[in-house]
């Protein structure tokens, strides 16, 4: 089974979270959306679409959406088969969190790394 197979999400907190979205907004070109974020569409060689996205976010830092982890990030990666392998790193002894997500943005899950991180699984919708 393969495990994880590529980025889905980088998600980090700001102190001041407008002011950093207007700073990546006028200085790296990032079309920072209301939501705090935006969805790189992914492109071939040539630039043609080809069915994916990953998410970029920055969020308040009062949040506690990374908790039980206490960095100011969390990568979000893509899986094909989030229950196949919530149950395999269960069985390997990973630090896997009780809850899973299920929606129409996909199905989500997380694990805590050694060093206290929480890492997010997903495995999109059919298509995407």
């Amino acid at each position: 089974m393969k495990r994880v197979t590529g980025v889905g999400g980088i998600f980090f907190k700001a102190k001041d979270a407008p002011a950093l979205h207007a700073w990546y907004k006028q200085h790296l070109g990032i079309d920072v959306q209301t939501w705090g974020g935006t969805a790189f569409s992914w492109s071939d060689s040539e630039g043609k679409p080809v069915g994916g996205t990953t998410i970029w976010s920055i969020g308040s830092h009062e949040s506690d959406t990374f908790a039980p982890s206490s960095a100011p990030f969390m990568i979000n990666y893509r899986v094909d088969d989030l229950h196949g392998l919530v149950k395999l790193l269960k069985e390997e002894g990973c630090n896997v969190l009780e809850k899973i997500d299920e929606s129409e943005y996909g199905k989500f899950a997380w694990v805590i790394d050694p060093e206290g991180n929480k890492v997010e699984l997903w495995q999109p919708p059919l298509g995407q």
